[in-house]
This record gives structure tokens, C-alpha cells and sequence, in this order.
């Protein structure tokens, strides 16, 4: 087509003198969503699939007692260097599921179903993610517990009390299971927040489970593909793991840091949770020197959703590089 000046220009003279069309209003039929879709993420470690199942999130107010050795100035400093709100700390959970092909290993349950409705949502919500996720917890074959706090084992069992996994064997790092049974221990537990670890541990496995769990020991394949791995300090008998199949590996960290911001950039700082401070930040040092010199992938329990990452070294502390999401497995 000839298309000259003269064209182009009548072309214009007539769209301006045009009448302009009536606007048309585009109609929201659709309701505003109130919440997210199920929150579950998988991804393959050789021939092992492992799905991360989240269970939401904790956000409460900064407080000067959050980290014993550091000032709250320089915590707030912390949070809003990485883009989060200074004044409040947000932790998230998130238990995994692993296939081997064989056996569905679960590996740490979140904080329970009475979470759920205390938290009015905001976490509790493994169980309904791991529904969602496809699975039914009847298939479940073994249970493995990294350490004996609340967001870890609560969801062992349901709102009404019964064992969550009715058909699983339940597995407990040895040293673990050894101080929180211990009768001793407990009668020295400090008022506050350590009676209440024992008091929740003790109706959880002798009430509930009626102690019926394994212990297992360190450096030991607990399940296929899964090596147990001491990273005490967190917990006197704090567990992590190494998951392995075929050329694939990723560290299973369990708690050796919190959210990353702020303990993976500040190793040195102790939260008020970790039960020996200063081992907990030996463990913390040694492991990430570990990972970053492995270039291992890391999988974090309270790491953001889904939790799965490398690390590396920046300058006195460490970096958590998030994997890319992957939309297919």
C-alpha cells in the first residue's frame, strides 16, 4: 500500500474530529481473595522428592531481650538493611516431606493445630498444606524430629490430641530425647520458658505418644538418603541432616540459624532461644564455613518460603542466596 504524507495526515485530521467513545466500565465480578492458596514447593534431590510444606509465619514486636548480646538499635539497623520493618521480627516454618520412592519421611511437624486458631491462621497450617499438597497422613512412614521445641513437635499430634501420623514411627535424636526426659533436668529448668519446653515435651510423648519413639544417634542414616548430623547449641541435642541421592545434596539445617536476616549476616548474635549461646554460634560458624566451601544448597526451616538456598561468605557474617523457583520438578 502507497502510503504518503497526504495519506497519514488525513488519516489524523479525521481521528481528532472524531467523537470520542463512550467509556466502557470494566465490572469486578469476582470477590476480593482473603487468603493465600495452599502453600507447598517441591523440588528433586537425585531420585528423592522433597516437598516443602509451609506452615505460615510468627511476626511479633522487636523486644530488647530478642538477642541477649546485641543492642535492639542495631537489630532494627539489621532488619531494615534487609528491607524488613525494624521494630518487629518475623519468623517463618516450614516442615518437609520427603518420598524416597519407598518410604514418606516427615521431617518436623510446625507448631500444631491449636496454632492454628490462636494464631487466628497466621501458622498451624502444615496440616492442611500437607493435605493440600496431596498426601494423607496415614501414609506416612517415619517421623524424624531435629530437636524438642514447640514449632517443631506440636504438630505430632491433632487438635484433639491423637498422634497426627497414626501409622508412622516417630524418630528423636538420642541426646535429645535424653535431657528433656531427664527428671533432673526439669526439676533445674529455669521458670518461664523452660518449664513450659518440659511441661509441653512431657504431655506430648509420654501422654500422647506414650513414649513410643526411636532415638537414633548422630552420623547414622536414619532414613534412605537421610544422614543425621549433630549441630548442637540451639538445643542440647540439636539435629541436622544431609539428604543425598545420586550426584544431588543439600544440607537440611534445621534450626543453625533463624530467619538469615539477622543471623546468617550477624553470626555472632544470640537469640534468647538458643539454649547455649555460644555453642549455638560455634555450630552456626562452622556449619556455614562447611556449606560455602561445599557449595552446598541449603534447606532452612524458618528461612522465607520455600526455604531453599546457598551461602556465602560476606564480609564477617554470611549471605543466603535464594534458589530460583522452579516450575517443574
Amino acid at each position: 500500500m502507497d502510503l504518503t504524507r497526504r495519506h497519514v495526515l488525513t488519516g489524523a485530521a479525521g481521528i481528532a474530529a472524531a467523537p470520542l467513545l463512550p467509556a466502557i466500565s470494566a465490572h469486578a465480578t469476582a470477590p476480593m481473595a482473603d487468603k493465600q492458596a495452599p502453600s507447598f514447593y517441591r523440588y528433586k534431590v537425585g531420585d528423592i522428592q522433597v516437598t516443602v510444606v509451609s506452615d505460615g509465619k510468627n511476626v511479633f514486636k522487636l523486644e530488647d531481650s530478642f538477642i541477649t548480646n546485641a543492642k535492639k538499635e542495631e537489630v532494627s539497623a539489621a532488619l531494615q538493611k534487609a528491607y524488613m520493618a525494624p521494630d518487629m521480627m518475623t519468623i517463618y516454618f516450614a516442615p518437609l516431606v520427603i518420598n524416597t520412592g519407598g518410604k514418606l519421611v516427615v521431617i518436623d511437624t510446625g507448631n500444631g493445630a491449636l496454632a492454628k486458631t490462636n494464631s487466628k491462621g497466621a501458622n498451624g497450617l502444615f496440616a492442611e498444606n500437607f493435605v493440600a499438597a496431596g498426601f494423607d497422613p496415614k501414609n506416612v512412614d517415619m517421623v524424624v524430629i531435629s530437636h524438642f521445641h514447640g514449632d517443631h513437635v506440636n504438630g505430632l499430634l491433632t487438635a484433639e490430641g491423637t498422634p497426627a501420623f497414626p501409622n508412622a514411627e516417630v524418630l528423636v535424636p538420642a541426646t535429645e530425647w535424653k535431657f528433656w526426659m531427664d527428671d533432673g533436668e526439669m526439676s533445674r529448668a529455669p521458670a518461664g520458658r523452660m518449664q513450659g519446653l518440659f511441661k509441653n515435651n512431657r504431655s506430648i510423648f509420654e501422654a500422647s505418644l506414650k513414649k513410643k519413639v526411636t532415638p537414633y544417634e548422630w552420623g547414622k542414616e536414619i532414613a534412605p538418603g537421610l544422614t543425621s548430623v549433630e549441630t548442637i547449641g540451639h538445643t542440647p541435642g540439636h539435629t541436622s541432616y544431609v539428604l543425598a541421592s545420586g550426584s544431588g545434596k543439600v544440607f537440611i539445617q534445621s534450626d543453625v540459624t533463624n530467619n538469615p536476616n539477622p543471623f546468617a549476616s550477624n553470626p555472632g548474635w544470640h537469640a534468647f532461644f538458643d539454649q547455649d549461646g555460644d555453642q549455638a554460634e560455634k555450630t552456626r560458624r562452622r556449619v556455614y564455613d562447611m556449606v560455602v566451601a561445599e557449595k552446598l544448597q541449603v534447606q532452612g526451616f524458618h528461612y522465607p518460603f520455600p526455604g531453599l538456598g546457598h551461602v556465602e561468605k560476606d564480609g564477617n557474617g554470611y549471605r543466603v542466596i535464594p534458589a530460583p523457583w522452579n516450575p517443574s520438578i
